[in-house]
């Protein structure tokens, strides 16, 4: 189970380390490089992005990724080909991220159960809320697979609570409103939010939209379990190349 896999790291660990990638992009063998680089440099658990052509909660960079990967012929046979090697090479937990829309098209039971075929542990559908989501929870729970929603700042102490009733694994809060790889205050602001996600669910709280630092990742210490980072890898990517993430990934710990 993806809770007690987290929840057994955290004994050893202050906070674990989620990163993020876009399948296909610079291109299926560099992500795989990437992911390689990263495990080796201490992620804990890593997020797959299946490229989609309008990625509503993903900023520039992620949306600039999702663009490149999907010109370069990325679809979802082939992700689920890399997805399947990636968890059969490394020994962290692998979850899908993607849109409602690739899930519908692919059917919801036969999406969640190759998943599970293939070792991934869970996904993370931003579009998809719970009171919309019936087949696709069915499909999860039915493969033993955890559907992550997502907290937000915005969010309603009433609404946490009635979507912690859906929430297996973890609990994905966004550090802020907004889409992926803008600037996040880490702040008092910031601390009492994650004090009323606490509040209400018992599960691992994941925070992402900004971490980018070592800075930022020591003020979550204590406040979540998780720090996900995202938008920050690809532009080191970008600048330094893919030789240059398992130093980022050193440097955040």
């Amino acid at each position: 189970m993806l809770e007690s896999y987290i929840k057994s790291v955290k004994k050893e660990k202050e906070i674990l380390l989620m990163t993020h990638i876009v399948m296909g992009y610079p291109s299926f063998e560099a992500s795989y490089e990437i992911v390689e680089q990263m495990v080796k440099a201490g992620v804990d658990l890593m997020e797959l992005q299946i490229p989609f052509s309008e990625p509503m909660a993903d900023g520039p960079v992620i949306l600039k990724a999702n663009q490149k990967a999907l010109e370069q012929g990325a679809k979802v046979a082939k992700c689920f080909e890399f997805a399947q090697r990636v968890t059969q090479d490394f020994d962290i937990p692998f979850l899908f991220m993607s849109y409602a829309n690739i899930l519908y098209k692919y059917g919801f039971t036969k999406f969640c159960r190759h998943m599970a075929k293939i070792g991934l542990k869970g996904a993370i559908v931003p579009d998809l809320p719970p009171e919309e989501a019936k087949e696709y929870l069915d499909a999860m729970n039915a493969n033993q697979l955890c559907p992550i929603f997502i907290f937000s700042p915005e969010t309603s102490n009433q609404r946490l609570d009635y979507l912690a009733q859906f929430c297996t694994g973890f609990v994905y809060c966004l550090a802020r409103k907004g889409v992926t790889g803008k600037e996040t205050q880490f702040s008092n602001t910031l601390g009492q939010y994650l004090e009323r996600c606490r509040k209400a669910t018992s599960l691992p709280l994941a925070v992402g939209f900004g971490v980018k630092d070592r800075q930022d990742v020591n003020y979550l210490k204590g406040k979540a379990d998780i720090a996900v980072i995202g938008s920050q890898t690809i532009r080191v990517v970008e600048q330094k190349g893919i030789d240059g993430t398992k130093e980022f990934i050193k440097s955040l710990v």
